[in-house]
């Protein structure tokens, strides 16, 4: 039996809709399937988003539409429980954290929880719920990191390492020295001065890959680089740090390179050396959720601003990733174009390439 939802499409010049596929999505109320389509229930008058949570309808007093408008035009009216004809719950889950982390951000001070959860229009325990599935952190460390992202910017400008904590909304300088050491790797005054006396250790090694430079505070890997030319590495690291004090790894610290050394070898391999991750709030967001994709598996930078919740900030993504300098351990590698194909990757892209092969034939 023809579909005549399919073929009223097809006549629009819209492609026809799968109905297997559509009963199967609505089967298993997929909210993937969200603005792909809209089904009606002709015994009701009602047309629905696959994910409705309503009873499920006999198939033969079901209809499907490839938009809203369609369904209404056939004489339907929008779900009151779905609510099909607006945004969806994800799409205003994301807007609802969207506006509370613009609110964090201009705010001299952290809002309170239940500030932020009214604005998003949630009680508290939803909005927290909310917050962390949309941004992968609780608001209080979303906030803490966006603290310390303004006091580290203010470090190189500020007059006084003290103006540029409390410019950054930290009610007591005490408060920001406690958490220095896990934000910066050295203290703010080093910081400021482009690691004026910090310690850091490094060291290079060979892999396949070429050449890879290691090296860590007392905090944990503060770079991990990928290249042809140890001493084109050894400049970059300055370049980063260019008044801290490098030293040469010691025995110890050749076991670390050890194991950066086979986490370039096998790529997909879990870690549990200890990071010195800086950066701002927002690129701290975007390498938290490049450690969530699974070894073997690759993401868009579309797919990543919207697992942030910034589904606007495609381009900011990719500037994060270029601004890692944690190879492998924050696996930028494994963010590809919109097509699939391999974009640019800051230690070329034979090795991305490498990488991702070696992925996917662990994980065969």
């Amino acid at each position: 039996m023809r579909n005549p939802d399919s073929d009223l499409a097809a006549m629009g010049g819209v492609p026809p809709l799968d109905t297997a596929a559509c009963f199967a999505a609505i089967a298993r109320r997929d909210r993937a399937a969200d603005g792909r389509f809209v089904y009606a229930v002709r015994s009701t008058g009602v047309y629905c988003r696959p994910s409705c949570a309503a009873r499920p309808a006999l198939p033969k007093n079901v209809s499907f539409h490839p938009t809203c408008a369609a369904a209404e035009e056939a004489g339907f009216r929008a779900c009151r429980r779905c609510r099909p004809n607006e945004a969806s719950l994800g799409e205003r889950q994301t807007e609802a954290v969207a506006r509370a982390c613009r609110m964090i951000d201009a705010a001299e001070t952290p809002p309170a929880l239940a500030d932020l959860a009214a604005t998003a229009g949630l009680s508290p325990y939803h909005f927290h719920r909310v917050f962390k599935q949309v941004t992968g952190v609780t608001p209080r460390a979303y906030g803490a990191a966006r603290r310390a992202a303004r006091a580290a910017e203010g470090l190189r400008q500020a007059g006084t390492v003290t103006e540029a904590i409390f410019d950054a909304g930290y009610g007591a300088a005490s408060r920001f020295y406690a958490a220095a050491p896990t934000r910066l790797g050295m203290t703010p005054t080093a910081y400021r001065r482009g690691g004026e006396g910090a310690a850091i250790r490094f060291a290079v090694g060979a892999c396949s890959l070429g050449h890879v430079l290691v090296a860590a505070t007392e905090t944990g890997l503060c770079a991990i680089l990928l290249g042809d030319d140890p001493d084109a590495l050894l400049r970059d690291l300055q370049d980063r740090f260019p008044k801290a004090v490098l030293t040469g790894g010691d025995r110890d610290f050749e076991a670390v390179v050890a194991q950066v050394v086979g986490l370039v070898e096998a790529p997909g391999m879990s870690s549990t050396l200890p990071l010195d991750i800086g950066g701002t709030a927002f690129q701290q967001r975007v390498w938290q959720a490049l450690r969530a994709i699974p070894p073997g598996r690759t993401a868009t930078y579309a797919e990543i601003a919207q697992a942030i919740g910034a589904p606007s900030a495609a381009r900011a993504v990719a500037l994060a990733c270029g601004a890692n300098a944690l190879a492998v351990a924050i696996p930028c590698h494994r963010v590809v174009r919109q097509d699939g194909s391999l974009s640019g990757y800051r230690w070329g892209v034979a090795r991305k390439r490498a990488l991702l092969d070696r992925e996917r034939a662990d994980s065969t």
